[in-house]
């Protein structure tokens, strides 16, 4: 019997309240039967598209960090396009996620901060934008992104890489595998109706497990802006 046949679906997610702005662009991507078996938290965080000026803030810690030797170098490298992946095996360390609209990218901006031993926090900022052949993509800067799949596995909403590209001069680059930094997957599980697990994992064909990160996180009131 599969997952999705033993799968109970999660009671139907209520109507958004009418200051609340109905988002179908995550929904569409993935077949009901699977979103049925979302926890209804989950549901409502990627059911919601925010008004413009505001956002949805989301804080909590680090709780794990591994990475080989491989995985340091590459996320070390990355320093040079924003640094998009996780600097140190630093835990317990606070974090806080920040998410707002982007008209002009026609999706979100995903702002991403991890306080350090010492010194300033790191701040990690991509965008996901509802394009490509798999209908999203996420892109870290420098012209740099990937296109991602979106399913549901385990009760948790899943996102994979689907290969990587670079946009120069008008023109998109497709990567080839064997300058691929891997297969990248992040997952958004739920822990209680206001608190998910984030676990971003990243691993090479030949190189193994480069870099695997949890974070807890809990939801926080949504930022509007000053008068």
């Amino acid at each position: 019997m599969s997952a999705l046949a033993r799968c109970r679906p999660a009671p139907t997610a209520p109507v958004p309240a009418r200051t609340d702005l109905l988002d179908l662009r995550f929904r569409a991507l993935i077949p009901e039967a699977q979103w049925a078996c979302l926890p209804e938290a989950v549901r409502r965080r990627f059911s919601k598209r925010l008004p413009q000026g505001a956002s949805a803030v989301y804080a909590g810690q680090v709780v794990s960090t591994r990475m080989n030797w491989a995985g340091w170098l590459l996320a070390q490298a990355t320093r040079f396009i924003g640094a998009p992946l996780p600097l140190s095996r630093a835990v317990g360390m606070a974090s806080v996620v920040s998410v707002t609209e982007d008209p002009q990218g026609g999706g979100q901006i995903w702002t991403r901060l991890y306080a350090r031993p010492s010194g300033f926090p790191q701040m990690i900022h991509s965008a996901k934008r509802f394009a490509g052949p798999t209908g999203l993509e996420e892109h870290i800067g420098a012209g740099i992104g990937m296109r991602l799949s979106v399913g549901v596995e385990d009760g948790a909403l899943v996102f994979r890489s689907r290969g990587y590209f670079v946009d120069v001069l008008g023109l998109r680059l497709t990567l080839p595998a064997w300058l691929s930094p891997g297969a990248l997957s992040v997952t958004h599980a739920a822990m209680t109706d206001d608190a998910f697990r984030f676990i971003l994992d990243l691993r090479h064909p030949l190189l193994g497990l480069l870099i695997r990160q949890e974070a807890e996180f809990r939801d926080s009131v949504p930022g509007t802006p000053g008068r």
